[in-house]
């Protein structure tokens, strides 16, 4: 899978894998993109097309996208500088931790609920999705203790949700 050739068709998980390990040997496509803020994450779309959507993400310690899905999307993320904290709620424990340091890729379908956030100040990935993210599904907690799912557009910067009410 290559940046230059991508087939007209929607990539599966380890297609998308392959095309952020690629696009990560090639900074000069995304290198003059990179900024960072405490207050929000910075994030440049490089590439959205009928079958695929390629972003550029900057983390700071203090950004934190908050339990998230992909809708009906699958996606890959490779951080190419620093490191990023990815979560999985787990039922009646902490959620499952771990950090994803520089040089490290991961794929999931469209069942993944996660959370990202900053490890290390300056930290940078890339993320590719296929098809290509129209809605994403935020999760929160009511007043009762029930997990709740809200749709929000792809163009909205998830940070944790507020509790539902």
């Amino acid at each position: 899978m290559t940046w230059s050739s991508l087939p007209s068709r929607d990539l599966a998980p380890d297609e998308l894998l392959a095309l952020v390990d690629e696009l990560a040997a090639r900074p000069r496509l995304w290198r003059d993109h990179v900024a960072f803020a405490d207050d929000e994450r910075h994030y440049v779309s490089l590439r959205r097309d009928d079958h695929v959507d390629v972003w550029v993400l900057c983390w700071t310690p203090e950004n934190d996208t908050g339990w998230h899905d992909h809708d009906v999307s699958a996606g890959a993320v490779r951080v190419v500088r620093g490191a990023l904290v990815e979560s999985a709620p787990r039922i009646g424990g902490r959620p499952a931790e771990r950090i994803v340091t520089a040089g490290t890729s991961f794929a999931f379908g469209p069942d993944h609920i996660h959370r990202l956030s900053g490890h290390e100040r300056r930290s940078v990935s890339l993320h590719a999705y296929s098809p290509p993210l129209w809605h994403l599904g935020q999760y929160a907690i009511d007043a009762d203790g029930v997990m709740r799912r809200r749709s929000v557009s792809y163009a909205d910067e998830l940070r944790p949700a507020e509790a539902l009410a």
